[in-house]
């Protein structure tokens, strides 16, 4: 069974970058879709970005919230069996728990956490002076 641990996480100044990894287990994911999702206090989970799988090879169609275009970065490395989250600009608006998740039908990514099959315990993103 498909197993998601996110990692990366941790209390940056705005402007920084971190990168966040979600290394599988269990389960490869190049046949999957994975989402970013994210969570502020008191907010609705929303997603961040997404990639596709691209038929067992690294790339894949993304897809990135309006609120994180041209800051942030999805990638995936098969061979590490893991997907990134590179984010840089960041923003005190920026905080929230970060988590990954996988979608089975993973030729084509939604931003919508439904979609989604597995999922991560997520990490916690700081974004403060």
């Amino acid at each position: 069974q498909l197993q998601l641990v996110e990692s990366g996480g941790g209390l940056v100044q705005p402007g920084g970058s971190l990168r966040l990894s979600c290394a599988a287990s269990g389960a490869t994911l190049d046949s999957y879709a994975i989402g970013w999702f994210r969570q502020a206090p008191g907010k609705e989970r929303e997603g961040v970005s997404c990639i596709s799988s691209n038929g067992g090879s690294n790339g894949g169609l993304t897809s990135y919230a309006n609120s994180v275009k041209g800051r942030f970065t999805i990638s995936r490395d098969n061979a590490k069996n893991t997907v990134y989250l590179q984010m840089n600009s960041l923003k005190a608006a920026d905080t929230a728990v970060y988590y990954c998740a996988a979608a089975i039908s993973g030729y084509v990514c939604y931003p919508d956490s439904k979609r989604y099959d597995y999922w991560g315990q997520g990490t916690q993103v700081t974004v403060s002076s």
